[in-house]
C-alpha cells in the first residue's frame, strides 16, 4: 500500500487555510474585501489566493525549476506583491510556517486505515511531494510515523508526481512490483493518473465527493479500504 500523504492522510488543506488567514491579517495582506481576513469572505478569498500561488510555485519545485527554498520565497513575494530579498522573503514566510504546522491534524480514518492494511500483511509507505525533514516531523508529532514501513519524500528523488519516476522510486524501496502496490490519495492529477501510468494500481480519494465522472475507482473515507488477510 502506498499512501499520499497531505489531504490524504492529514488535513494539509485546514492548516494552510487557518495559517495564511491568521499571518495576512497580521502582515495587513488581506482580501479584495479589505477585510484583511477577518471576516469569512475575505478569509476565504485570501485562503484561495494563497493555494493558487502556492500550487503554482510548488508545481515548479516538483518539476526541478526552482529549489524548494526559492518556491517558498516566490509565494511570499507574489502573495505579497512585493520584491524581498532572500533573507526578507525567509522571515516572512516562517511566520506562516509557524501557524501552518500548528495547525497540522491527522483525518479520523487515517490511523485504522494503516493499521487494517499491516494487519493484512501489506507493506505500508507513504509516497509526499513534501520535503522529507518537514514531512519526517509530520508524521512524528501525529503519531503516524510508527503506523507506516517507509516514508518517500520527492526531495530525494528527481522529480516529485505525478513524475513516473517518484512512483517506481517509490515501488522500489518497497521491494515489490509496481502491479503489486495500490496507490491511494486525494489528487486525481498527482496520485491517479501518475500511479496509474507508472503501472500500479490507483483509487482516488474523494472525500468532497467532486470527482463522481472522473473515471477511476473512488473512495469517499479511508474508512472504505478494505484488506485482504
Amino acid at each position: 500500500m502506498l499512501f499520499d500523504l497531505d489531504d490524504t492522510l492529514v488535513d494539509q488543506e485546514a492548516a494552510s487555510r487557518g495559517a495564511v488567514v491568521a499571518w495576512a491579517a497580521e502582515l495587513g495582506a488581506g482580501g479584495g474585501d479589505g477585510r484583511g481576513g477577518d471576516g469569512r469572505g475575505g478569509g476565504d478569498e485570501v485562503a484561495a489566493r494563497w493555494a493558487r500561488i502556492s500550487e503554482r510555485h510548488y508545481a515548479r519545485y516538483q518539476r526541478r525549476e526552482i529549489g524548494f527554498a526559492e518556491q517558498r520565497r516566490e509565494r511570499v513575494r507574489e502573495f505579497l506583491g512585493v520584491a524581498l530579498d532572500e533573507g526578507e522573503a525567509d522571515r516572512l514566510f516562517a511566520g506562516y510556517l509557524a501557524r501552518y504546522e500548528d495547525g497540522w491534524v491527522v483525518f479520523d480514518d487515517a490511523v485504522p486505515a494503516l493499521r487494517r492494511a499491516r494487519e493484512a500483511g501489506l507493506v505500508v509507505a507513504v509516497l509526499t511531494n513534501g520535503e522529507e525533514g518537514q514531512q519526517r516531523r509530520k508524521l512524528d508529532r501525529l503519531g503516524l510515523l510508527s503506523e507506516v514501513d517507509l516514508l518517500v519524500a520527492s526531495s530525494s528523488l528527481p522529480a516529485g508526481k505525478p513524475d513516473r519516476r517518484a512512483f517506481r522510486h517509490a515501488v522500489g524501496r518497497m521491494g515489490v512490483g509496481a502491479g503489486e502496490v495500490l496507490m491511494v490519495g486525494d489528487s486525481l492529477h498527482k496520485d491517479v493518473l501518475g500511479a496509474r501510468a507508472a503501472g500500479l494500481e490507483a483509487v482516488l480519494l474523494d472525500r468532497a465527493d467532486v470527482h463522481a465522472g472522473a473515471g477511476v475507482p473512488r473512495i469517499r473515507s479511508l474508512d472504505d479500504l478494505a484488506f485482504a488477510g
